[in-house]
């Protein structure tokens, strides 16, 4: 009886499954582009079958293109998907990019697919590159020593991002062979990297675990550092009296039921800033939430978000515990991706050690890389720091000079404190980037260092 059970509920997943796909077929998503609506916005509407990540993926797509949206009306209830988004480019206009715009249709369109899989925990190979995924306890220094020892095992990293949030850090490290310039496929050396990366996170904090693994799978980014930072508990407050000096700068996330229909309301009022509906929606999404309607809207620095979800079961919020978890859950994926501090942006020819010998400067300066993004493109690295003073302390304009002269030539421009800092010195053409440490490289191979409001 069991195997005819077994049996049964597979025939009728498949049949679940046929269906959905018969549905789509006959109602395609259509996606209608409309520049002229909205005086200062670029109006998108999709409209779509609808099933459970389909929302995610929309706005992943529209996020994944840097475009900043500042309205949004969502509805999903029953089997038909709608909604309407004001997107901006990231000069705050409309998108006229007409490549932009057909991406836009086929991604979201008839042709599209949208998938909607989660990313597992390890270190991704494909033939281009390894992807090293990393969380452990955060500490100052700790990305300096990481890309240390990466590039002494003769490993380039290429692409990195890296988050902190309550004591705790992530990274997602995309690494090449230093010699042949692709992916890492030796398993003795991926064993070695992995044993001397847990020996680095453990060097820390160790109340909490540390981890570094392997896997074949290829997924987005930013998906994957939510998902570990969940996983790891972030959104657990561990620092009573520092949250009482938070208090001010928290998002404002309240959750409540309607008396008389199942939804629960989730409302958010926050800064506003980019990236943020895709961090709550996929957060909601994750936690196993399905959003039926939604209302986003930015006025100026501040966001206000409206949610009408229910668990997948179909179920609202059962519990004062539910609430308050997804209350810290949603907190903690909005303030993951916040960035105070100093803005510092490294343009400059890519190199086996470059990541290395920038985060020690920073680190020999006493300054702590709160967030990270490292890219390299067409043989240039774009890497970008957030960085602050040691336990908090504001950054000294005689550090900034410090890394100024220890970097050369530069231009650094800073929002906030320290707010007067003297012109940096025009260095003669001799001068080399990080003093004398690389005589043999000139300052036209390496770009400079900016810091950008």
């Amino acid at each position: 009886m069991a195997f005819i059970s077994g049996v049964n509920m597979n025939f009728s997943r498949y049949m679940n499954d046929e269906y959905e796909k018969l549905f789509r077929r006959m109602n395609p998503p259509r996606v209608v582009i409309d520049n002229e609506s909205c005086e200062n916005a670029t109006v998108i509407r999709v409209d779509s079958a609808n099933k459970h990540g389909i929302l995610l993926e929309v706005v992943q797509i529209l996020t994944d293109l840097n475009l900043t949206i500042t309205k949004a009306y969502i509805s999903s209830d029953g089997g038909w998907f709608m909604d309407v988004f004001n997107v901006t480019d990231h000069d705050g206009k409309k998108v006229t990019d007409e490549a932009i715009l057909e991406y836009i249709r086929k991604s979201l369109g008839p042709e599209s697919c949208f998938m909607s899989s989660m990313r597992s925990v390890g270190v991704t190979q494909t033939m281009e590159h390894t992807a090293v995924e990393l969380l452990g306890s955060d500490r100052p220094g700790l990305l300096s020593e990481v890309s240390a020892v990466l590039t002494n095992l003769k490993c380039n990293i290429v692409n990195a991002e890296v988050w902190t949030h309550n004591t705790r850090a992530a990274a997602v490290m995309h690494v090449t062979d230093e010699e042949t310039g692709s992916a890492i496929t030796d398993p003795q050396r991926l064993s070695l990297i992995k044993e001397l990366l847990c020996n680095v996170l453990g060097g820390g904090n160790k109340i909490r675990g540390s981890s570094s693994v392997v896997t074949k799978e290829v997924n987005h980014t930013e998906r994957r550092l939510h998902q570990m930072m969940f996983a790891d508990r972030d959104y657990e407050r561990v620092d009573e009296e520092e949250e009482d000096v938070d208090e001010k700068s928290r998002p404002k996330v309240t959750v409540v039921n309607w008396s008389d229909s199942d939804y629960s309301v989730v409302t958010i009022q926050c800064k506003d800033r980019a990236k943020l509906l895709f961090d709550i929606v996929f957060t909601l999404t994750d936690m196993q939430y399905v959003v039926f309607h939604a209302s986003i809207d930015s006025k100026g620095p501040d966001a206000y978000q409206e949610y009408y979800i229910k668990h997948i079961d179909g179920s609202p919020v059962k519990s004062d515990a539910e609430r308050q978890r997804v209350i810290q859950c949603l907190e903690a994926a909005i303030k993951r991706r916040v960035s105070e501090g100093l803005k510092l942006e490294l343009c400059a020819t890519d190199r086996v050690g470059l990541l290395s010998d920038v985060t020690r400067i920073i680190r020999e300066n006493s300054l702590t890389v709160t967030r990270a993004e490292v890219t390299t493109k067409g043989g240039k690295a774009v890497n970008t720091f957030y960085v602050g003073g040691a336990s908090g302390c504001p950054v000294e304009s005689k550090t900034i000079e410090s890394i100024r002269q220890a970097i050369g030539n530069t231009i650094l421009k800073v929002k906030g404190k320290p707010e007067e800092l003297k012109p940096a010195p025009q260095d003669s053409p001799t001068r080399f980037l990080f003093g004398g440490l690389f005589k043999s490289r000139s300052l036209a191979n390496f770009g400079m260092v900016k810091s950008y409001s």
